[in-house]
């Protein structure tokens, strides 16, 4: 049983006449923060949504820690927390509801799941907004709801696609706070982000301006 998720050879594109957005991509994302860094259009989203399953390269295999393809429901529904740009809270749920469902999908247990979404809370400052419905929060309390939702199950793998996209620097320090501390139990995070205030954060970092192509108008700006 590997402690990386594995990237082997993949290639992906979106049609089957189109243009490859991935073009035979290896790496191995091993235990702590990789941060990808590069510019829209390269194919960051892209890699997070293969890395977590929803995708399925057109060539290649990527390798979850247990040995299997990330598709494996086990998988998506207890190892892998999933933060999209668009957050995808539920909007009829209080923000401690969404997190609580999350953790039942999970297969966590009342008990334990009560614990996590109280630890969670109080580590991205939402305390106070526990009992409001997403869509009378401000941008940053949402994005910071979005990602307690991901790590209240405390998974085996974390992909975060701008997880601090217009946010302030206090926003910022308080969602990498909680990265850092998530990531410390040996766990696998990857950070698809514009932010160079996440370079810091860090334990490596991939310039996907460096690895893929880019869109023409791009090319002269690199």
């Amino acid at each position: 049983m590997s402690q990386s998720l594995i990237c082997a050879g993949v290639w992906f594109r979106y049609h089957r006449k189109g243009a490859w957005i991935l073009q035979d991509f290896s790496h191995n994302f091993a235990a702590g923060i990789t941060l990808i860094q590069g510019a829209s259009g390269c194919g960051k989203s892209t890699l997070l949504r293969l890395l977590a399953g929803y995708l399925t390269p057109g060539q290649g295999h990527v390798t979850i820690p247990s040995g299997g393809p990330p598709t494996q429901p086990s998988f998506q529904r207890g190892s892998l927390g999933y933060v999209f740009q668009q957050l995808n809270l539920l909007p009829l749920a209080t923000v401690e509801r969404n997190l609580e469902l999350a953790g039942r999908l999970g297969g966590i247990s009342s008990k334990e799941i009560g614990a996590r979404t109280a630890r969670w809370l109080q580590l991205l400052g939402l305390e106070p907004f526990a009992r409001r419905l997403p869509t009378t929060l401000s941008g940053g309390q949402q994005q910071r709801a979005a990602i307690a939702r991901a790590l209240v199950k405390e998974p085996q793998v974390l992909l975060l696609d701008e997880p601090t996209s217009g946010l302030d620097d206090l926003n910022t320090e308080v969602i990498a706070c909680a990265l850092r501390d998530y990531a410390a139990g040996g766990r696998i995070c990857v950070v698809s982000s514009h932010d160079h205030r996440l370079a810091t954060l860090a334990d490596e970092t991939l310039d996907f301006n460096r690895f893929l192509p880019l869109e023409g108008h791009l090319r002269a700006l690199v």
